[in-house]
């Protein structure tokens, strides 16, 4: 009995994290503070196990930056005449970096942690450079700061958390192997601690959708753009990636974001509420990888797997 319990928390390990981040949303919302230790943690244990010398840039990645930076202007011009909150909404969910802990995920799926580690260096560096260049442009008084300050305003938002964990984990591997050999005995660590992430994220965006004092009805367009859009770059992630036999790393680092990251840009460039297009991609993008979990359980149960890893050429 109590073998089965743990096999349906195991399998359903997302989905109950964000309805339990949705009920539990009053008290979840106070511990956004630790959400960058909690990602801080997550990204250590994951480049424990990556090496290196397998950390390259590759032609797979600068055709995915291309499609982050070109799909944003796109989809902004596809639906600006329709209505321009929605078209900031998209844009914000398309121009947003992956996701620092992405790897994570891509890793339970099979996919390569270092492949999308290389790419969510790339992306997060693209952002900086053509977000604050782009946006003035798209909404003239959504800033008050030079291109520069806004360049290092968002390296300093995101680098931390990327490079620092990165270094850790190195040392780690270095020098203590014996602490380097328990983190490795734990496999799903890691992925544990992105469930608790999970909970806190989303009890931050029920309370931001909650508190949003804007139209309803424009709440819903944005979110219901911002499920496309998530759909779509998955989808265009996985085609491009399985060009260079990475399919499931192309979906994850082209689909997965830094929705924190988003939400911040959106109040920074954007009107607030497009905020609610990159708080519902949240929610969006972990239906997706819930359903990608659950369908790799069943094809593993079957002894029906793909082999454990993509190559990371």
């Amino acid at each position: 009995m109590l073998a089965t319990i743990t096999q349906i928390l195991r399998n359903w390990t997302l989905p109950i994290a964000m309805v339990a981040g949705a009920i539990g949303y009053p008290f979840f919302i106070h511990l956004t503070p630790l959400l960058p230790w909690l990602i801080f943690a997550m990204l250590t244990i994951t480049f424990c196990r990556v090496s290196a010398t397998d950390i390259r840039i590759s032609t797979l990645h600068w055709v995915l930056l291309a499609v982050q930076v070109l799909g944003a202007i796109g989809v902004f011009y596809a639906l600006k005449d329709i209505d321009v909150w929605i078209a900031e909404g998209a844009m914000i969910c398309f121009i947003a970096p992956t996701a620092t802990a992405a790897a994570v995920i891509t890793e339970k799926l099979g996919g390569s942690a270092a492949s999308l580690t290389a790419f969510t260096m790339v992306s997060n560096i693209g952002c900086a450079v053509t977000a604050p260049a782009l946006f003035p442009l798209i909404h003239p008084a959504g800033h008050d700061i030079s291109y520069w300050m806004a360049v290092l305003t968002i390296l300093q938002k995101v680098f931390p958390l990327l490079i620092f964990p990165f270094f850790v984990a190195m040392a780690i591997k270095c020098f203590t192997p014996t602490l380097h050999r328990r983190m490795m005995a734990l496999p799903n660590l890691a992925f544990y601690l992105w469930a608790v992430t999970i909970t806190i994220l989303m009890g931050q965006v029920i309370a931001t959708i909650i508190n949003e004092q804007e139209n309803l009805l424009s709440q819903i367009w944005i979110a219901l753009a911002a499920l496309t859009v998530c759909g779509l770059q998955f989808w265009i992630g996985k085609v491009i990636g399985a060009r260079w036999n990475q399919r499931i790393t192309g979906g994850q680092a082209l689909g997965q974001k830094n929705t924190v990251f988003a939400i911040w840009l959106a109040h920074t460039y954007m009107t607030p509420i497009t905020a609610v297009g990159a708080g519902s991609y949240v929610i969006w993008q972990n239906v997706i990888n819930a359903s990608q979990l659950w369908l790799k359980q069943r094809e593993r149960l079957k002894g029906d797997t793909a082999p454990a890893n993509e190559d990371p050429a």
